[in-house]
């Protein structure tokens, strides 16, 4: 038997584009001769749908267009994933759940059974668990047929298992010949390799092949890498569809080969292929046609603009130069510069007459005080001011440029630079900010060679660097990872040899900065712990440790 994975790229919400994208990979697996197309979880929804789960309308219009794609199929049999009722009068009234369909009829159903309730995810916060189910035949074959959480509960893989079951385990004793996972899976550094050791050892262990087909996309802040997989008996990929792209694979049961699509090949491209759809995404799900950003003439804001370029096209891309008496003249020449390496639209805005207004506006009332960090977050606001302008003339989203050294410790400046409706790379470190540029630079020179080899500066007093006001980005960010992403203590990161001091002083300026995070922007999630969604702490709280 052969069956297709069709990895699809949905939009939250949108039923009928959804469905419609589903019938055109449903046709193109029937001429290349498949009995079975699988879809990811939640595919007619999109995931995570969120409160939208809250709206009886919203359900109903779900189970509608569910209806209308069973009854719309015929030849071929489909597994997808949608939202039931839970007719019980007890627990959650919704089910996450998983169909296969065949010429009009509901062969099968399942529920899904481990609710994941940590990091990005909150699902018992809408749905009731489901019980777990035997396998079914189809096509000669016995399938064991799960979603998602279902798979991860390996207690040969895992060294804690947060459930009490293993829903896949079941399926294994009820004769399943091939299991087959429906999921949507978010994207981080170093988690496609993971999920093919996790997904390759239940393979070898159980001695059966498994079919695994991943939503592709970014929503919101989350991004899908879809990579598709199946794997034979041994644990052996198979069958592989691309990352970041929409795709559809055929695996063919018989003789156990399919399509093999290539990939990523390091975690830097990975990263970088990730920002650019969950960028591209983001506009085109939202209706942006077009994205402004700041060029300061230093790393971050080029990095972003390579990115939006990619995403976008360089004709949807403007540039903007906001020099101060502050910026130097390389800045101001660097910016230009990686402008028209990209090929994007640049414009040139003086700050200073403006800033020298400000300054005259509130003489009188700043009169005795020394000039302080007031100064200096004023012409960042001007310029926060200067790009909602423009987003505002010309529908553009203004972007963020902030990475997330600078974001963990409050490196920024509240309606100033962390103005925007989407802050690319408030996920990427500093230090991972220099590793993508010099990749991206690898083939042909985009990034002005000088971004590279000065010394990062706000520019917003004379002679200022980053590290006047923290510790070098190579102490920080392990601090950060440790602790942020880790979830080391402060006593636990000292013993992996840095200064307690140090250690103690940015703890204090990530704790001190939560206000200023739950006012920025939303962020492309490409690490393992992403400030904003998923990291939920108190603003008004004492522990530092």
């Amino acid at each position: 038997m052969k069956i297709a994975l069709a990895q699809t790229n949905p939009t939250v919400g949108a039923l009928e584009k959804n469905v419609k994208r589903m019938l055109e990979m449903i046709h193109e697996a029937k001429s290349r001769g498949c009995r079975l197309v699988i879809f990811p979880e939640l595919s007619i929804l999109g995931y995570p749908p969120k409160d939208l789960l809250e709206k009886a309308d919203f359900v109903e219009s779900n189970l509608r267009a569910f209806r209308a794609l069973v009854e719309s199929v015929r030849g071929i049999g489909v597994i997808c994933g949608y939202v039931k009722r839970n007719t019980s009068p007890e627990g959650k009234s919704l089910f996450n759940t998983a169909a296969l369909f065949e010429n009009g009829d509901i062969l099968y159903e399942v529920e899904k059974c481990l609710l994941p309730c940590y990091d990005v995810f909150e699902e018992t916060r809408y749905f009731e668990p489901g019980k777990p189910k035997n396998a079914l035949t189809y096509g000669g074959i016995r399938l064991g047929i799960s979603i998602c959480e279902d798979i991860w509960n390996d207690k040969d893989f895992f060294p804690r298992q947060l459930y009490h079951s293993n829903p896949v385990e079941s399926l294994v004793s009820d004769g399943a010949e091939i299991l087959v996972n429906i999921s949507a899976s978010p994207y981080h550094r170093e988690k496609l390799a993971f999920r093919q050791h996790m997904l390759g050892g239940v393979a070898k262990k159980y001695a059966r092949p498994v079919i695994y087909v991943n939503q592709v996309g970014g929503n919101d802040s989350l991004i899908f890498d879809g990579a598709s997989l199946a794997f034979d008996a041994d644990g052996t990929i198979v069958t592989r569809g691309v990352d970041f792209e929409e795709d559809l694979i055929v695996y063919d049961t018989e003789s156990g080969t399919g399509d093999i699509h290539p990939v990523a090949t390091s975690d830097t491209e990975s990263v970088l292929r990730a920002l650019i759809m969950g960028l591209r995404d983001y506009c085109s799900k939202c209706g942006f046609k077009g994205v402004v950003l700041g060029l300061s003439g230093g790393i971050d804001s080029s990095l972003v603009a390579y990115i939006a370029t990619k995403a976008l096209g360089p004709e949807h891309v403007l540039g903007v130069s906001l020099p101060s008496r502050y910026s130097s003249e390389g800045s101001r020449t660097d910016a230009r510069k990686l402008a028209e390496n990209l090929g994007i639209r640049f414009h040139l805005i003086p700050i200073e007459e403006i800033y020298g207004t400000f300054l005259n506006s509130l003489e009188s009332v700043f009169a005795g005080r020394e000039r302080d960090v007031t100064e200096e977050n004023i012409q960042a606001r001007i310029r926060g001011n200067i790009l909602m302008a423009l987003s505002n003339k010309l529908g553009y989203l203004v972007l963020a440029t902030g990475n997330k050294s600078e974001v963990g410790v409050g490196y920024c400046t509240l309606y100033g630079d962390t103005c925007g409706g989407l802050a690319v790379i408030s996920d990427v470190p500093k230090t991972m900010v220099y590793e993508l540029c010099r990749f991206i630079n690898q083939e042909e020179e985009i990034i002005p060679p000088a971004v590279l080899l000065k010394a990062p500066s706000a520019e917003l007093r004379p002679d200022q660097t980053d590290q006047d006001t923290l510790p070098p980005y190579e102490i920080l960010d392990p601090i950060l990872q440790a602790y942020v992403e880790d979830l080391r203590s402060a006593e636990d990161i000292v013993a992996m040899g840095f200064a307690e001091e140090t250690v103690r002083r940015v703890i204090k300026m990530v704790e001190s900065s939560e206000y200023k995070r739950q006012q920025m922007a939303p962020g492309l999630k490409v690490t393992t712990k992403a400030f904003g969604f998923g990291r939920k702490l108190p603003i008004a709280q004492g522990y530092l440790g």
